[in-house]
């Protein structure tokens, strides 16, 4: 375990030295806790339990009475040394939490990772306590939209295919980039190739899932839904893992990443497409 962890500094991208002079106290104190947790072996069992019961409790109560899920026998076996990205459509805050509630209960033990926009979340100690109390600091690592902290996100993403291919995480993206806050579910926004990138250098599964009938700006009355009987049913829809053995023998580049987000974006399309076909039976019955 000692030569792994040594190896693993060896390796691993210095994101507090790239953003010294660029990021702020508090987010370069909140970059170096959560980065601590994963050098710190007890600190790291300790978060992944608090992930898969705590975490996730709160999440399985809030939309218990609401959920309904479907193609999860598609899903490979998560075996716990193994790295899996995840790619999901935007519709709410929420999206990964709920589908990652879903895989804890039915065994997966990963430590989760979803990459966050560091506005709210890294400069603020309220965004250091959401992030803490909701997810335990799954908002990691942070990426960032000012022009000035730009360079800082490369190290960013290089710290997160280190970590991906080291094992043992699970992590949700979605291609689109932001919430799609349209009324068609199935109106996605463009790919963004940043998610190819981070899937062609970690060169692990990738499983599409759809998600659709979380409120996108209420979370007050999408808990109360649950318990009053006027909610939404939320349905999920996991997909078979995505055969990219073409696209990993390519030599990396923007065109080709962008190309890598697409397809996760079709694959995704065609989740929804039966997912609106499973609601509109379930409506009919």
């Amino acid at each position: 375990m000692l030569d792994r962890q040594s190896s693993d500094r060896r390796e691993r991208p210095d994101l507090l030295k790239v953003g010294t002079k660029r990021l702020s106290p508090l987010e370069l104190r909140q970059v170096r806790f959560i980065r601590s947790t994963y050098e710190s072996p007890r600190a790291d069992k300790i978060i992944r339990y608090l992930q898969r019961t705590l975490g996730a409790a709160w999440i399985d109560i809030c939309t218990k009475q609401l959920r309904r899920v479907h193609g999860f026998d598609r899903i490979p076996r998560l075996s716990p040394d193994e790295s899996f990205i995840f790619v999901c459509n935007h519709r709410s805050f929420f999206d990964l939490y709920v589908i990652t509630m879903e895989l804890f209960k039915r065994g997966m033990t990963q430590r989760i990772l979803f990459p966050v926009r560091a506005h709210f979340f890294y400069d603020s100690y309220l965004g250091l306590f959401v992030n803490g109390m909701m997810s335990f600091f799954a908002m990691y690592p942070p990426i960032f939209r000012e022009k000035q902290k730009a360079f800082v996100n490369v190290a960013s993403l290089q710290e997160l295919s280190f970590l991906i291919r080291r094992g043992g995480v699970f992590v949700g993206m979605h291609p689109e980039g932001t919430r799609n806050t349209s009324d068609d579910p199935l109106a996605f926004l463009p790919a963004q190739p940043g998610v190819g990138k981070i899937i062609h250098e970690s060169r692990v599964k990738v499983i599409p899932v759809f998600i659709n009938g979380l409120l996108p700006n209420d979370l007050k009355r999408q808990v109360l839904s649950n318990f009053d009987g006027t909610g939404r049913a939320i349905h999920i829809v996991f997909g078979a893992p995505l055969d990219f053995s073409n696209e990993f023998a390519q030599k990396s580049s923007p065109k080709l990443h962008r190309a890598i987000s697409e397809r996760c974006m079709e694959a995704i399309a065609e989740l929804g497409r039966e997912e609106q076909a499973l609601r509109a039976h379930t409506s009919a019955a």
